[in-house]
């Protein structure tokens, strides 16, 4: 299989809806798209963790793939979540991401009762002979329960179509022994926002980021600086006007938090749905004054929607 080699920041899309949460804004998905790839960011990811995919139907999901691929209109390649709690399901939604477009898919392992790693070279083995696309691993251990040695990790790329995985694990040590050992393997994307500068610095090739959704020119300039020119004078200075929002999205519901910065730039895209409320009115004036340090330039409410 001819794996794309994935390289720069992705960003960890949204799924856009309806003021009253019920549908998904098919508008909301193309002003997110727009307001991504104008800023410079090389990548969309959505139906992921940033996505709301739990909360979605099956055909919210396939709707959701459809709408960001018709909207990137190849200017940027799509990589679609496609993660479910059965092997069918999984392979139902990667098999339609495949024919919408996508060039790869995103899948979690099946999460609430986790599987052995017996089962997840079979569940994965299943996905691979039913896609021609690769599969970008989606390692997030708090949610899945899942937590492989970089050794299964390698294995599991050796054996399937997973070719890249996500690391939401906040193990750096972890990381690194991946990408130091087992690089002919896996190619390793950071996905834990407070941790880009090290993993980029250390030498990881992409970003799966959500804040790149909200302040999109900040974040490929710091790939730029760090990745691209290694001039780490200007990427020290861009980090530490991104650090700061990443802290705090990290410490709230992180899809609520992207969508209240996605509020406060001009670009809504909707509620959460619900059982995630809406953030609290001093913890959003704080994630204002934030961007605002960072010098984003941000809208009233009234505005926004």
């Amino acid at each position: 299989m001819s794996a794309p080699q994935f390289t720069g920041i992705l960003a960890a899309a949204v799924t856009p809806l309806t003021a009253d949460g019920s549908a998904i804004d098919a508008t909301g998905v193309q002003r997110q798209v727009d307001h991504i790839i104008s800023g410079g960011i090389h990548g969309l990811v959505p139906g992921g963790s940033t996505g709301e995919f739990t909360t979605l139907t099956s055909n919210e999901r396939k709707q959701v793939t459809e709408l960001y691929v018709e909207a990137a209109a190849g200017r940027a390649p799509v990589v679609a979540g496609t993660a479910a709690l059965s092997t069918a399901e999984t392979v139902e939604l990667s098999v339609h991401a495949e024919k919408a477009g996508a060039c790869a898919v995103m899948i979690v392992p099946p999460f609430y009762d986790a599987p052995s790693f017996e089962e997840l070279l079979a569940y994965f083995g299943t996905v691979s002979e039913a896609v021609g696309i690769p599969i970008m691993y989606y390692n997030i251990p708090s949610a899945s329960g899942v937590q492989l040695t970089p050794e299964q990790l390698a294995q599991l790329a050796r054996e399937t179509a997973v070719t890249s995985y996500k690391d939401t694990g906040g193990d750096f040590a972890w990381l690194s022994a991946v990408q130091q050992q087992h690089a002919q393997d896996i190619t390793t994307l950071n996905g834990w926002d407070t941790l880009t500068f090290a993993a980029l610095a250390s030498g990881a090739k992409a970003g799966v980021w959500g804040t790149a959704g909200v302040i999109p020119r900040l974040c490929a300039g710091l790939y730029d600086a760090l990745a691209v020119r290694a001039d780490l004078h200007a990427a020290r200075e861009l980090w530490a006007k991104i650090f700061p929002i990443c802290r705090f999205l990290e410490s709230h519901n992180y899809a609520c938090g992207i969508k209240t910065g996605l509020d406060l730039v001009g670009v809504s895209a909707g509620p959460t749905r619900r059982p995630v409320l809406p953030l609290a009115p001093e913890y959003r004036e704080e994630l204002r004054t934030l961007l605002t340090a960072a010098g984003v330039e941000t809208v009233d409410a009234a505005v926004a929607a």
